[in-house]
């Protein structure tokens, strides 16, 4: 169900309930004001029988025949008025009880109509007068005092009713919106943390059944993309490692040379004085050419290590062996730079786990940035020891180059970001964090303008659970 649809559901859902409570409370209300008018009515009903049963007070004691008139009077006024709001009557107690209070009314009038056609008043007469005056009045009373309970019954029936009914929608609504923002907010957290994720360099896919709403598709997409990306990550490290070696051949060219040029000599000599040669003067020459072409060979060999595409392999590894391999691959570059190399090697350092093709990319890349740094010479210091921690091995490799500006400091590792200002891609250091990022580890810089930069590569050290 998409989104749209969830939210409209839950509001409708919502305003049913809303829509029920209110049409309850209409209903109550209208029940409690027929029942209040009639309870006004039967009010002004009985003012007029108290004044009927005084007027008829008034003819029995003193024989006034003005009174027996008045209360002939107020009988055909109150006839009028029982008419007139029998609707209001019928709807509040029903048709037969208006019946019977009409009939009732109709029972005195006759017996006072009665009355009338006697010369004088006798006990009989007025006695039977009082009797349906006595009824009259006394159902007035009861139906009067029974709609009274009603209301009272029906406002508190209606305040239980209304209140159980808005827990009701209140913990439906809490039901309602904790389901439809729990399906919502679950996607939304997976899609942050694989933005978290892959903004840190790391490629992963949100595992989590995509649902079939707007969400589905947004992880359908962020997946593909992340899926895009570690495949650009692999081609653009490739591409570096490539880069560099373009860097690098340069120099090695010239250290290439220097064994080609020994074993040129060795055998322009070897031809000249072969005659004159032992036994064990040829084969120390022999030995000299084996040596430099063994030379030659374990250039290639670190050469076509570096540049070569793989796929990741972690294994047990001295951080000091990985950071050997790499100078090799760098040393000539250091020697023709007018650079002055220190290194300090940790002793006793714990190993770590990693894929040591990647930690030498890192290296090299982080070196060579440090010999660019100082084009006119300098002190180049690489470290090795273990984290203050006890958790990682650190590598920290400082110059005294011309160091980054502190504005440029926090975008130092974004991707085509660079300070040189002709031949930078400004991926070396991005691909670096990355790489560096999915070993679990850390690489940290520190520049001032003028004095130099500092990088510190943080690896956590081998545990027999894994990195």
């Amino acid at each position: 169900m998409k989104i749209k649809r969830k939210i409209i559901f839950s509001n409708v859902f919502n305003i049913a309930l809303i829509a029920l409570i209110g049409a309850l409370a209409v209903q109550y209300l209208n029940t409690v004001n027929t029942k209040l008018r009639f309870v006004e009515i039967a009010d002004d009903l009985n003012v007029s029988f108290l004044e009927m049963r005084l007027s008829e007070k008034n003819y029995f004691l003193y024989e006034d025949p003005n009174a027996l008139a008045d209360l002939e009077s107020n009988i055909m006024e109150t006839m009028k008025a029982l008419r007139s709001v029998k609707g209001d009557i019928v709807r509040a107690i029903g048709e037969s009880q208006f019946d019977e209070l009409r009939g009732h009314l109709v029972n005195y009038a006759r017996e006072v109509e009665r009355v009338k056609g006697f010369a004088s008043t006798s006990d009989a007469s007025a006695k039977a007068v009082r009797a349906k005056g006595h009824e009259l009045e006394a159902f007035a009373d009861r139906i009067t005092h029974l709609e009274r309970g009603h209301i009272n019954e029906i406002i508190l029936k209606s305040k239980r009713i209304l209140y159980y009914l808005f827990l009701g929608i209140l913990l439906s609504a809490l039901v309602v919106s904790r389901s439809v923002s729990r399906k919502i907010l679950e996607p939304i957290r997976e899609i942050e943390a694989l933005t978290k994720s892959i903004s840190a360099g790391t490629f992963t896919k949100i595992d989590m059944v995509p649902p079939k709403d707007e969400l589905g598709s947004v992880i359908g997409a962020i997946n593909t993309m992340s899926e895009k990306l570690k495949t650009r990550e692999e081609e653009i490290i490739q591409s570096k490692k490539l880069a560099s070696m373009g860097i690098l051949v340069a120099g090695v060219a010239h250290e290439l040379n220097n064994p080609l040029n020994n074993i040129s000599m060795i055998a322009q000599a070897y031809s000249e004085v072969y005659k004159n040669l032992s036994d064990e003067e040829r084969m120390e020459l022999m030995g000299r050419v084996e040596a430099e072409t063994e030379r030659i060979r374990d250039i290639v060999r670190n050469l076509l290590d570096f540049s070569k595409p793989k796929a990741p392999n972690l294994k047990k590894s001295g951080i000091n062996d990985v950071l050997r391999h790499t100078l090799k691959l760098v040393q000539n570059m250091l020697d023709i730079s007018n650079i002055n190399t220190r290194i300090v090697y940790g002793k006793r350092l714990p190993e770590v786990c990693v894929d040591e093709d990647q930690i030498q990319q890192v290296l090299v890349n982080l070196i060579i940035n440090a010999i660019q740094s100082m084009s006119s010479g300098g002190d180049l210091s690489i470290t090795t020891r273990q984290g203050e921690a006890g958790r990682t091995v650190e590598i920290e490799i400082r110059d005294t180059g011309k160091g980054v500006p502190p504005e440029f400091l926090s975008h130092i590792f974004d991707p085509f970001f660079t300070t040189k200002e002709q031949g930078g891609t400004g991926l070396g250091l991005w691909v670096s964090y990355g790489i560096i990022k999915n070993h679990n580890g850390n690489i940290k810089v520190e520049s001032t303008v003028g004095q130099g930069t500092v990088f510190t590569v943080e690896l956590p050290i081998y545990e027999n659970e894994g990195v």
